[in-house]
């Protein structure tokens, strides 16, 4: 039989999620576990499966639409069942709050418009209440059609979405005069609104929430390269996989936080946790923004394990194919701009957790060996730490602990 497919909760405590695209048309054939459509989170992009075969019957939402967690979709149909089907499950079940893709209005920044309320109650010539489907007074609002005029076809003589369609064909609504473009003020710039995705939303109002009420503070350190960088070229000369610096300070990372465990800890308001092992988040940057995949246990793996890690993190977070385990919880966050050439720079605390290192390039730079002045290779790194969890001394013990790491690279592989 004719069943809904609603809108899952594709992420933790999520209500809404966009529907990015549709991989069924309507009339197509479904095998169980065929992906039917792709749904974007604010993190990522989820494939909703068929959990039986049948025939996707009618799109209820267009791709691109923002739409409530648990409101219907799409109708699928049992083989044999028809389009008449599909009505008797919307009516039977209340469904028409969306319309189909073929008939949705424009969506303004991207929300669904509500049809129960799109137009209101509709009476008779004699005073009496029509009875009309939601979906039906809201294409009769849309398309200029008088539901008084119409005899419903619906049960107990409802109007419903046909009797609207066959009373437009019968005798079309004159098309609405556009009203003038409004004149942009004098010296205005053009400009062009993109509506702003899940991801972009979401990372607005957790940047803002952590920047107001997580009281920042900042050390920063310069490592020295040499060593490290070596050490790099010799294990890339043997190697078949190719170690990155990164790599390099994500082990150190890990390292200076077995070594230092206080500093291995996150801020609730309830309580203080402490982190049992390494999970470092590694801030990604996507074509829709920012996200942090973790590596997790980093402190227990060796560098080529991180090193492959990373990659295939990355690789699928480009791609927006990673799941929420992967990129929800972690310990402390790296975000490298060093490849970029961004000498320095601070980050912003990824809450629960209490630090984030922000890290610039190696740069050459004047130092002073054994009393003497040199050409040295020279990081700056940046410990941004959240002062309710971890105090100046700590911070700073932490930082020294991951400089040794970098400065003296063997000791991290051991």
């Amino acid at each position: 039989m004719a069943t809904l497919l609603r809108m899952p909760e594709v992420a933790a405590n999520a209500t809404h999620a966009t529907l990015a695209a549709w991989s069924k048309k309507e009339g197509e054939p479904i095998a169980v576990g065929d992906c039917l459509a792709e749904v974007e989170t604010d993190k990522a992009i989820v494939e909703i499966s068929a959990d039986g075969a049948g025939v996707m019957g009618q799109w209820l939402v267009p791709a691109g639409q923002e739409v409530e967690v648990g409101a219907p979709i799409a109708v699928l149909l049992a083989a044999g069942e028809a389009a008449a089907d599909v009505q008797a499950l919307l009516q039977a079940a209340g469904a028409v709050a969306t319309a189909p893709a073929a008939e949705a209005a424009p969506a303004v920044s991207g929300t669904p418009a509500p049809a129960a309320a799109a137009a209101p109650a509709v009476a008779s010539a004699s005073g009496d209440r029509l009875r009309a489907s939601p979906l039906a007074r809201r294409l009769a609002a849309l398309r200029g059609v008088d539901l008084s005029r119409l005899q419903g076809s619906g049960p107990g003589g409802r109007i419903v979405r046909i009797d609207v369609e066959r009373a437009q064909a019968v005798a079309p609504a004159p098309a609405p005069v556009a009203a003038p473009p409004a004149a942009a003020p004098a010296g205005a710039s053009a400009f062009t609104e993109v509506p702003h995705s899940n991801m972009r939303r979401t990372i607005a109002r957790r940047l803002a929430e952590s920047k107001s009420t997580i009281p920042h503070f900042y050390l920063t350190v310069e490592c020295r390269m040499e060593r490290l960088l070596a050490l790099r070229a010799e294990i890339n000369a043997a190697a078949s996989r190719k170690i990155s610096v990164n790599d390099f300070i994500v082990r150190a990372v890990a390292v200076a936080l077995r070594e230092v465990p206080q500093a291995n800890v996150g801020w609730t308001e309830a309580a203080m946790r402490q982190y049992a092992q390494a999970d470092v988040a590694v801030a990604v940057s996507t074509d829709t923004g920012l996200i942090t995949p973790i590596v997790r246990a980093a402190d227990r793996k060796t560098l080529s394990q991180i090193s492959a890690e990373i990659a295939d993190l990355a690789a699928r977070a480009r791609a927006g194919q990673l799941r929420p385990e992967e990129y929800q919880g972690g310990s402390f966050s790296v975000s490298n701009l060093g490849m970029h050439g961004v000498g320095a720079f601070s980050a912003i605390i990824n809450p629960p957790q209490a630090a984030i290192l922000a890290v610039g390039a190696s740069q050459h730079k004047p130092v002073v060996e054994n009393g003497e002045l040199q050409v040295g290779t020279v990081m700056a790194c940046t410990l941004s730490v959240d002062h309710r969890a971890i105090d100046g001394a700590l911070a700073a013990q932490w930082l020294a602990a991951f400089q040794r790491a970098i400065e003296a690279p063997l000791s991290m592989l051991i």
